[in-house]
């Protein structure tokens, strides 16, 4: 995995994690790599990982269990918000680029519906 440098790296991880759950490379209940392991793999600090594993937790992505590991959430409604949130988020980011561009709402969704012919 790349970094971007603009970016601290714990939140990188944070959304690599969940993309794979997302994209359901990680499915609910599912154990996720020991931090120990994940650093290994990610050539990053541990405590790096340790803190992208406790920001997961404190969101309800994830939880432990003691001596066990750390697991994917099993509730539902958590895994369609992070999905959301993530579709939220590309938009946005869309949409404040297309206003950078001068691009009106009428514009915008205009130039989605002839995408979205051509895709």
């Amino acid at each position: 995995m790349e970094f971007d440098t603009r970016i601290p790296i714990y939140l990188q991880i944070i959304e690599k994690i969940k993309k794979e759950i997302t994209l359901g490379k990680l499915k609910k209940g599912e154990k996720i790599p020991s931090v120990r392991s994940m650093a290994s793999e990610l050539k990053v600090n541990v405590n790096t990982i340790q803190r992208a594993y406790q920001e997961l937790e404190r969101e309800g992505v994830t939880f432990t269990q003691r001596g066990k590991g750390s697991f994917v959430t099993e509730d539902e409604k958590m895994l369609n918000k992070i999905k959301e949130d993530m579709a939220n988020e590309l938009i946005k980011s869309f949409v404040e680029g297309m206003k950078e561009l001068g691009y009106g709402n009428e514009g915008i969704v205009k130039s989605i519906n002839e995408y979205m012919k051509e895709a």
